[in-house]
């Protein structure tokens, strides 16, 4: 194995930050990070307590006034200083990105870094137009304006996936609206959250805007989205967690943004480009070792091209390199456990007495044995009721099914409970346009799969939740619209009055 970004003098004071600085949790437990790719500890440290979680929120509560106080200006300025900081320590996020996460370095620091840096300029930008209606005489003896105003205290839930970008996607528009936030990363992959913290502090971002505690879902995340000062949470990760994390917040009447599980559908008309749509599906259902919610993971393909799209999507993905993240040519990483990746297997597992696994279906041996390994696997063969094609497997697995008519393709994209993201494939506008239409979803790609951009929103339909993070239209999830109105008659005595007491 090639050497490792060495984390433990990084993260030496523990790996809670709260009000501008690192600290140990002060809970009874220790948690290990573990490098998926080799089974091996790389950084142990004390989880968070409740009591760590009060302590961050009195400091992001602390904080907010001065922060929301600050010009857009002034908050667009930290956040460009901040871009330059993470672009400054970019080689050095992307190590720890592959060390926790076990995602090939090509992939941190041409995807997740990149992205993250322009997610940042791009809210660096948005700060200054967080703007409200124009002021008008909606009726004749009044002016009204709306103000659009930060809310407060953020409690945000990160998923292990894509530690670094899912850190960003909530604290930015957080922050950039003039909020201050606490951050509970997934304990199993908290570090790059807490490099991003540390990048905010060396940009000159005030202590206690930003905080992150490293702790249990069950005992922080639920304490934290149950907090009476938090007036706001935005949960990325399960379905099912986050029915739990709406249950907790909808006690206590808060704000809530949601974006959930995917099963995203790959619909092939009988018109695509085969060649390009079986590179997608190759990408798409690989990228980050399929542990991505809007990857590909249910190819629909138009009968005339089924066989051939399955026998190409076959032989590319026999040429992926499944390898050590820090490998040079390495393709594909592991999955982010062990635990993980026994729950992949077992989804691939149970659909061989159903279906016909074409390729993979395997942990790979030999070098690899050790690590949370998984080969590029796809199916065929499976119902459209089935638990491969129903459920969220979050891992290396594409299933493709034909269709005949455009009618089935679109129904059969729609038949699962989620909505996240899709994608068309064919060269006829009209058709691909229908598709874009008809396919319930919050994102749908025409002729590729998976790109995103900062200035787009992102965010799904359905079971996949509801909100935005990314592009403007985030704001609406961590802003208050106020209606101000001014009488413009100086009469003391208003013609309405009459409605009430007196008369005309």
């Amino acid at each position: 194995m090639t050497n490792r970004f060495q984390v433990t003098d990084r993260f030496a004071d523990g790996a809670q930050y709260i009000g501008g600085r690192l600290r140990a949790g002060t809970s009874d437990r220790e948690h290990s990070v573990i490098d998926p790719a080799t089974g091996k500890s790389v950084y142990t440290y004390t989880l968070a307590s409740t009591a760590d979680v009060d302590e961050a929120v009195a400091a992001a509560k602390a904080a907010f006034p001065g922060w929301a106080g600050a010009t857009p200006g002034e908050r667009s300025e930290a956040l460009h200083r901040l871009a330059g900081v993470l672009a400054d320590w970019a080689e050095d996020i992307a190590r720890v990105e592959s060390l926790q996460c076990g995602k090939p370095l090509k992939l941190t620091t041409e995807f997740d870094v990149p992205g993250t840096i322009d997610n940042t300029a791009f809210f660096a930008g948005a700060a200054r137009h967080l703007q409200g209606q124009s002021a008008a005489e909606y009726e004749a003896d009044h002016t009204s304006y709306v103000r659009r105003e930060p809310i407060g205290v953020v409690g945000s839930i990160a998923p292990w996936n894509y530690p670094l970008q899912m850190a960003a996607w909530k604290i930015l528009p957080a922050i950039a609206a003039g909020n201050t936030i606490v951050l509970k990363p997934a304990e199993i992959t908290p570090l790059s959250s807490l490099m991003f913290a540390q990048a905010a502090k060396e940009a000159g971002i005030p202590d206690g805007v930003i905080n992150v505690v490293s702790g249990s879902g069950r005992i922080v995340g639920e304490h934290l989205v149950g907090h009476p000062d938090v007036v706001m949470t935005s949960f990325t990760g399960s379905t099912p967690v986050g029915k739990r994390v709406a249950e907790v917040a909808t006690a206590t009447v808060k704000r809530l943004h949601l974006e959930l599980g995917g099963k995203a559908p790959f619909v092939v008309f009988d018109d695509a480009d085969l060649e390009a749509a079986a590179h997608g599906a190759v990408a798409a259902s690989l990228i980050n070792s399929g542990q991505d919610c809007t990857a590909a993971t249910r190819a629909y393909v138009q009968r005339p091209l089924f066989d051939a799209f399955v026998a190409r999507v076959a032989e590319l993905m026999e040429t992926v390199r499944v390898g050590d993240p820090f490998a040079p040519g390495t393709d594909l990483g592991p999955l982010v456990s062990h635990r993980h990746r026994d729950s992949v297997a077992g989804f691939v597992e149970r659909a061989r007495a159903y279906a016909t696994v074409v390729t993979g279906g395997e942990a790979p041996g030999g070098e690899l044995e050790n690590g949370a390994y998984y080969r590029p696997t796809l199916i065929t063969g499976a119902a459209q009721d089935s638990e491969v094609v129903q459920s969220e497997i979050f891992g290396p697995v594409l299933v493709a099914l034909p269709f005949d008519s455009d009618d089935e393709g679109i129904r059969l994209a729609n038949d699962t409970p989620y909505g996240l993201a899709a994608s068309a494939w064919s060269r006829d506008v009209y058709r691909a346009n229908r598709a874009t239409r008809e396919i319930k979803a919050g994102c749908v790609w025409v002729n590729d799969h998976i790109p995103i951009i900062s200035e787009m929103p992102h965010g799904g339909t359905k079971a996949s939740g509801y909100g935005k993070d990314m592009s403007v239209y985030s704001f609406e999830e961590y802003t208050q619209v106020k209606h101000v109105m001014f009488d413009n008659t100086a009469v003391a005595a208003k013609d309405w009055h009459r409605t009430i007491f007196g008369d005309r």
